[in-house]
């Protein structure tokens, strides 16, 4: 955790020194090409100052992700809503979505499951996002995904309404104690689906943990170990609780404002519009783009940007607020 620390320290101390010294490169080819009267110079210096305060702003809103877990992987849930093939199209076409997020930020992606529609799509995966500051910039992605569009599975061509949840939870490291009991959990074991030869079809490998008093469920099938499926998804059940937990709490403090932690089929936090027009809007923010393939491709940075800085700002404005209604002593 600590050499962890240290290389996400690293990489921010070099990214501002970086943005330091393009900032002074760019100031000095301005003073040149002033004294030389080279407009195309200027305009070239001063669009690169431009790029530059777009990153610090980006580095200033990271610098914030102070919170207990926000520095650590992550995992993304994703579930097809009701709607058979249509909303199982659409659960994949989301993992696909963040499958390229991750890979454009340099993040590794580790498959836990996997459910397979019955003509397309998934019925539900699970996969982990390595990288620095994962949870910190995916957890306020949680929710009710909506897509509208033409059907290519419908013969007549209809417009189609398709839902898809997102859940995302931090990978608990061991400086957080979480303790699960075995009388608390219920084991169960079954076949494998998906990629894996005949193996998956023969032994009863995958496992699925249900906890009993909160009802939460996770199940890991990637590995041919029973063992080390055990292993993994106690990993993901440690994570689901304390997510719980954090969830709980937050209710707790802030009742009338917990859209931010509901995650209800009722609650839908962006929609993906391909048909009549193409148009992405965030339903929180009211941040919206026109170039919806863009998104799906998983150029997803100005909505996580746009929803962190609500969230982080109504935390400040929150914890001001409680500092101006204490009591004087």
């Amino acid at each position: 955790m600590v050499l962890r620390d240290r290389t996400r320290l690293e990489k921010s101390i070099e990214q501002v020194l970086g943005i330091e010294q393009e900032l002074d490169d760019a100031a000095t080819l301005i003073e040149l090409g002033e004294a030389e009267d080279d407009a195309e110079v200027v305009a070239e210096a001063e669009a690169t100052i431009a790029g530059l305060q777009r990153r610090s702003e980006k580095l200033e809103l990271e610098s914030l992700l102070s919170g207990e877990v926000d520095g650590n992987d992550c995992y993304i849930e994703i579930n097809a809503g009701a709607g058979g093939t249509e909303s199982q199209d659409w659960a994949e076409m989301l993992a696909r979505m963040y499958l390229r997020w991750a890979e454009s930020h340099d993040h590794k992606i580790e498959w836990i499951e996997e459910s397979a529609g019955e003509e397309a799509g998934i019925k539900s995966a699970t996969f982990k996002v390595v990288g620095p500051n994962a949870y910190g910039w995916m957890k306020t992605e949680s929710g009710v995904h909506r897509l509208v569009r033409i059907s290519p599975y419908d013969s007549q061509s209809r417009r189609h309404t398709s839902f898809a949840s997102v859940w995302v939870y931090p990978v608990i490291d061991d400086a957080i104690e979480i303790e699960i009991e075995d009388k608390d959990i219920r084991v169960d074991t079954y076949r494998a689906s998906g990629a894996g030869g005949q193996h998956v079809n023969k032994t009863d490998s995958a496992v699925r943990l249900t906890h009993i008093e909160t009802g939460i469920v996770v199940q890991c099938q990637n590995d041919r170990s029973q063992h080390r499926n055990r292993a993994q998804a106690m990993a993901m059940l440690r994570a689901r609780l304390y997510e719980h937990e954090m969830q709980k709490r937050e209710a707790e403090a802030q009742a009338e404002q917990d859209s931010k932690t509901d995650i209800g089929w009722g609650h839908q936090i962006r929609s993906y519009v391909l048909h009549p027009y193409q148009m992405v809007k965030d339903l929180r923010t009211n941040v919206e783009t026109g170039n919806a393939q863009a998104v799906l491709d998983g150029d997803l940075d100005r909505f996580l940007e746009a929803s962190l800085a609500s969230v982080l700002g109504k935390d400040q404005a929150d914890a001001t607020d409680g500092e101006a209604e204490a009591p004087e002593a």
